[in-house]
């Protein structure tokens, strides 16, 4: 009996390693599972941190364009208005009235 019993311990023993070297395997695939996964974040954090940069670069140079455009207008007008005051300068010396 004393000869069964331990030939069951190692059995036993046995079965109790093989499930290990299982859990073992599959706490290593999870490892490396987890690790790839930290990987992509870190790549789609740097992702992130360029785009928030390049975002706050566009919208400058958009704060800029429509501050250019704003400024363009203003000088379109003004050269409306003069053209217009040229414009009715011209008539009053070509109408009748200047006529000698």
């Amino acid at each position: 009996g004393h000869e069964q019993l331990l030939k069951m311990m190692e059995e036993r023993m046995m079965d109790v390693e093989q499930k290990l070297r299982l859990v073992k395997r599959l706490l290593q695939d999870k490892v490396n599972q987890l690790k790839e996964q930290l990987s992509k974040n870190t790549r789609a954090d740097a992702m992130v941190k360029d785009l928030y940069v390049e975002n706050a670069q566009l919208l400058k140079a958009l704060e800029v364009t429509e501050q250019r455009q704003k400024t363009a207008e203003k000088k379109n007008y003004l050269l409306e208005e003069k053209i217009a005051n040229l414009n009715r300068i011209v008539r009053n010396l070509a109408s009748p009235s200047f006529s000698p």
